[in-house]
């Protein structure tokens, strides 16, 4: 299964580590440290150049990559929970 991300931009759902709110969780400076190097590395992925609301951390193959998406960390969180019709 996929998470569509915004943008025609999907992520596999077994890759996802975690969905994470911009507001919230880059408060701490740790997280902001982590993210500035995740970016120095290109493991960063721009969804849309909208402000982003959620940022989704994944993991394939020992690489992680941070996902950036104009969709609020709740959406795309109803999107995984949603059942298929």
């Amino acid at each position: 299964m996929y998470l569509h991300a915004g943008n025609n931009k999907n992520i596999k759902i077994s890759d996802i580590v975690g969905i994470f709110d911009t507001d919230t969780a880059t408060i701490s400076k740790t997280t902001k440290h982590y993210l500035s190097e995740c970016e120095k590395r290109g493991e960063t992925v721009i969804v849309s150049y909208e402000l982003p609301k959620a940022f989704i951390l994944t993991s394939e193959k020992k690489k992680n990559t941070v996902y950036f998406s104009q969709l609020s960390a709740q959406t795309l969180k109803q999107r995984i929970d949603e059942p298929l019709k």
